[in-house]
């Protein structure tokens, strides 16, 4: 049975404490996407040097696959 509860983009990320940027995230991102998550809650900012101003935007369309 699916899970409809979105996941937290905070519990991904302290989750994987050894992500070093960005970019790495969106991957991880990707891959929870094909593994079946449905819903990705966007309640922290990533702390990365490389993270670009529009982060939300980018880590949606990592999700939904557009990129």
């Amino acid at each position: 049975m699916m899970n409809d509860e979105p996941l937290a983009l905070s519990n991904i990320l302290v989750s994987n404490y050894e992500l070093e940027s960005f970019e790495e995230l969106l991957e991880l991102v990707r891959e929870y996407a094909r593994a079946g998550e449905r819903f990705l809650k966007t309640d922290v900012k990533p702390e990365f040097p490389d993270t670009p101003e529009d982060w939300e935007d980018r880590i949606e369309a990592a999700f939904c696959g557009r990129v």
